[in-house]
């Protein structure tokens, strides 16, 4: 074939508009929500040269083929938990039909795969040092199972001590399962899992590239922190395994995060997710593990893991429902304040009804143009009655929401775009009257060392940060 030919040309550009066909139509049929079909479908019809690749790309909402890998994995699991006591994990708590609170969260039952159960213990771990030295501790006295797994590890001193230990406790046989995110984790070097595996180290990445029609599938992560110990004791929440995490940043220093200690039935629902991702990575199980029998009180908790494989947008359904729920107060902290039109008009209902609602994002960025977009949404939701924050001493990571005097949630996911559609997420749901006064106290104190934004900042924006805030706004969806 003449390469240079015209009619080679020719072929190629009715190749081109005829694929962008094929793909306007997909993006009609497949893309959730009206603009985005409609800005899809238009840019792919008139100008396919430059939107074929990006929408291969940023296009897919649902990960279909996780969705597969997820039936398989609960079918096993199913087989798996058939000599096991798994009672308290597949019955609803009583505890939850009489909690008032708990009840004015309507869709949570539905919303979530995963039920609300009684008699767990919940602690705070605020800050890196208390987070790592509570895990390092839980490791350090596991006998039988470890699992593991995180958005970001680094190959810095935490990581290391981390592949110290892990290394320590495969060679007195412990059975250690680490799962990584590929795009979170790019950094890390090979021989560093090389060297985990030749020590016994069950490590994976979650790669969502795996076979022929993934390959371009590099817009979803798994951003979920799960450490489970013996399936007595669990961790989750917002911290990376990294140095910045403990203030090794000079730039974002002090590193400002949350994390929860929990035991309880509520551990077989963190199984549950290890369990799935891991299916995916390497098409196995994990080992399940639950005691016989727990304390006979403690706080309510449920586990919401959220992500592009649920028949419904789970982690924006959480938030809107969780703002809906507050009568008297809804205090979020977030790094990253990218709302979708459901959550800000749901911020705004909360203010009309009299809502305490106040949000606190950070005062330094660590992605510029995600900092751009946040402050345009922050300056919105000012001039909407929203009492926006800005966190003074360092970098603000943590994801916490808490409503009224009871209800709490901790987790991983942020209030943006890609926590509401694009992440595997994971969030710890919690009411109790105590906890609830922890994290109270815990926010206080970070509301105290914060600066309110006013309108008059808005006002003071140069026309050129504007205009780059505006920009930084159209391209939100995907950061």
């Amino acid at each position: 074939m003449d390469y240079h030919s015209p009619y080679f040309f020719g072929y190629l550009i009715g190749l081109i508009h005829l694929l962008g066909v094929i793909a306007a139509l997909h993006a009609v049929f497949t893309v959730r929500t009206a603009q985005g079909a409609i800005a899809w479908a238009m840019s792919l019809l008139f100008i396919p040269y430059f939107t074929l690749i990006p929408y291969l790309v940023f296009g897919s909402r649902t990960f279909d083929a996780y969705i597969q890998a997820r039936r398989q994995a609960n079918r096993e699991m199913h087989v798996a938990m058939a000599d096991l006591n798994w009672r308290p994990w597949v019955e609803e708590a009583l505890t939850a039909r009489n909690s008032e609170s708990y009840a004015a969260l309507r869709a949570m039952p539905k919303l979530g795969r995963m039920p609300c159960l009684a008699n767990n213990q919940v602690s705070l771990l605020i800050d890196g040092q208390a987070t790592f030295d509570a895990i390092f501790k839980a490791i350090e006295a596991a006998h039988d199972t470890v699992l593991i797994q995180f958005f970001i590890i680094h190959d810095d001193g935490i990581g290391r001590e981390l592949k110290a230990l892990l290394l320590r406790k495969a060679a007195e046989g412990v059975k250690i399962y680490v799962l990584f995110d590929s795009v979170g984790s790019h950094a890390l070097p090979s021989a560093y899992i090389q060297s985990l595996r030749e020590g016994g180290v069950n490590i994976r990445a979650f790669a969502t590239r795996r076979g022929w029609f993934n390959r371009f599938q590099v817009n979803f992560r798994n951003h979920r922190k799960i450490v489970v110990v013996d399936g007595m004791l669990g961790f989750m929440g917002g911290h990376n395994v990294g140095d910045e995490y403990l203030g090794g940043n000079p730039r974002l220093s002090p590193w400002r995060d949350t994390h929860v200690q929990v035991s309880g039935p509520v551990l077989a629902c963190l199984q549950e997710s290890f369990a799935e991702d891991w299916y995916w990575a390497a098409r196995q199980l994990p080992p399940l593990i639950l005691p016989d029998t727990y304390p006979d009180n403690g706080v309510l908790c449920q586990v919401l893991a959220s992500g592009p494989a649920d028949p419904q947008e789970t982690c924006s359904l959480f938030f809107v429902d969780a703002i809906h729920a507050a009568r008297e107060r809804l205090w979020i902290t977030s790094p990253y304040f990218i709302p979708d039109e459901a959550v800000s008009a749901a911020l705004r209902l909360a203010v009309l009804r009299g809502v305490d609602v106040r949000i606190l994002i950070p005062s330094r960025p660590d992605h510029r143009i995600v900092y751009a977009a946040s402050s345009l949404f922050a300056f919105e939701a000012v001039q909407a009655g929203v009492r926006m924050f800005r966190y003074g001493p360092g970098f603000l990571h943590q994801k916490v929401v808490l409503v009224d005097n009871e209800v709490s949630a901790i987790g991983s996911a942020n209030l943006d775009n890609r926590s509401f559609r694009l992440n595997f997420e994971i969030m710890l749901l919690t009411v109790d009257l105590a906890f609830a006064a922890q994290v109270e106290a815990m926010l206080q104190h970070d509301f105290d060392q914060a600066r309110e934004i006013t309108p008059e900042d808005s006002q003071q924006t140069r026309r050129l940060q504007q205009l780059g805030m505006r920009i930084a706004r159209l391209i939100s969806p995907i950061l």
